[in-house]
């Protein structure tokens, strides 16, 4: 393995620190202008079913209620901001509803009040870009591995447009990017463990009590990092305490809606509904249904085409962009195989363990992912779940697989187109990966 920034000692310094750092402040300050234009701008009904969590979050601040009952829940008119008795489909925690519910605007009523909401938004995903560039800046990256690790986290497609919107995945995005760095930090000797740990554990209650996908992507690659280290002889027991007791609290709001309705992810008549609807409108319901083996394909495509999901049509141009998010994908395969050759060499840095840890935690949830939504195609024909945006909490695991790769790559050249390619792909596939106009 070449000698990097990978492999380096912490707190030896290998890389121009500084100016990395003026890049990560650049990347941010950009970020929240670009947020704070679209909270401006976004209409309320365009994407990630915004009506609906701030239907969520109205009907808690109506009610009192902090854990309603989901099937009393009605949606707000996009335009006046009034309930009407259409039935909210949404069927996750409140958590992330009742905060909002107290700390913003009364929105009922109030269509400019999402704003404020709207921002508060913004500060969570922003706070989240900000701890995961802290990972590259705590590495001692070279000038262009750090720019091959953040510049994939900055030009994320749908990173701006989700923090402009209320949406939970806000969240479970600042919960999983504190957990990240948490673990990153509790890899490193010398540091303080109590403190990375408890940001580590914060990061994991707080993506779990967003969604199920933020509990599932950050409790396994805690416990994996926990289990290595206990492997290595450095694991105390009162830190498998506190994350035991972590682990039960992010899934407490799980276990209730175990016993209220009899799943972690309830189907209200709401959702149900939805589903059928959505279904026929399309022209699938009356479709035969996919072999699991054909729809894991088809799975495997959306994913890949929703990575920036577009409202027309795609050219030939368009379409043959794709290759540029698959290449990098590609990339990160290799660099976790490698992340697990050395630690099955016991060769491992701390970026392996993340590495290793993030990724079997992304395989997991992707299997349970892809199972759940086939039977929701068996039971409707539906066949809309391929949502990238549902593994932002480990968004940083993929720059740091390829990393994995480039520190493998002995010849400087090579290893500098490598790292080339990873910091171009991202900014060209913004570009040019979706219609103009």
């Amino acid at each position: 393995m070449s000698t990097s920034a990978t492999s380096a000692a912490p707190g030896e310094w290998t890389a121009p620190a500084a100016g990395n750092l003026l890049v990560a402040a650049a990347i941010l300050g950009l970020f929240l202008f670009a947020c704070l234009g679209s909270a401006m701008r976004k209409e309320v009904t365009t994407g990630f079913d915004e009506p609906a969590h701030i239907s969520y979050v109205a009907h808690i601040q109506r009610s009192g209620d902090v854990w309603p009952e989901l099937k009393t829940m009605r949606l707000l008119d996009p335009r006046t901001f009034q309930f009407t008795a259409a039935p909210n489909y949404l069927n996750h925690p409140p958590l992330f509803y009742a905060l909002l519910a107290a700390i913003g605007p009364r929105l009922e009523g109030r269509p400019q009040a999402l704003w404020i909401d709207r921002l508060i938004d913004v500060a969570l995903v922003a706070l989240g870009l900000g701890a995961l560039l802290l990972i590259g800046l705590d590495a001692k990256f070279s000038r262009l591995e750090f720019w091959a690790y953040a510049m994939p986290l900055a030009f994320i497609p749908v990173l701006v447009q989700l923090a402009a919107a209320v949406n939970n995945d806000d969240l479970a995005f600042l919960g999983g990017a504190l957990a990240t760095l948490g673990l990153w930090q509790l890899m490193a000797s010398g540091r303080g463990g109590w403190l990375a740990l408890a940001l580590a554990l914060a990061g994991t209650v707080a993506a779990a009590w967003a969604k199920l996908t933020g509990l599932l992507l950050t409790a396994p690659m805690v416990s994996i990092v926990l289990a290595y280290l206990a492997w290595r002889g450095r694991l105390r027991w009162s830190w498998a305490a506190a994350a035991a007791c972590a682990f039960v609290l992010a899934a407490a709001p799980y276990v209730v809606y175990i016993v209220q309705y009899g799943s972690p992810t309830p189907e209200t008549p709401a959702q149900i509904a939805l589903l059928q609807d959505g279904a026929r409108a399309v022209g699938w319901a009356d479709l035969p249904r996919k072999s699991f083996p054909a729809y894991a394909a088809y799975f495997a495509v959306a994913f890949l085409t929703h990575w920036m999901p577009v409202l027309g049509a795609r050219s030939a141009f368009n379409y043959a962009m794709l290759a540029l998010p698959a290449t990098t994908l590609l990339a990160a395969l290799a660099g976790v195989a490698l992340s697990l050759r050395r630690a099955w060499r016991r060769q491992e840095t701390r970026l392996d363990v993340i590495v290793i840890a993030g990724a079997v935690a992304l395989a997991a949830t992707l299997a349970l992912h892809v199972g759940h939504s086939y039977g929701r195609h068996l039971a409707t024909g539906w066949m809309m779940d391929a949502y990238p945006r549902y593994y932002l909490p480990l968004a940083a695991i993929i720059p740091l697989a390829c990393l994995s790769l480039a520190a493998a790559i002995e010849a400087p050249r090579r290893r500098t187109a490598l790292l080339a390619v990873l910091i171009a792909a991202p900014v060209a596939f913004r570009i040019f990966g979706a219609p103009f106009g």
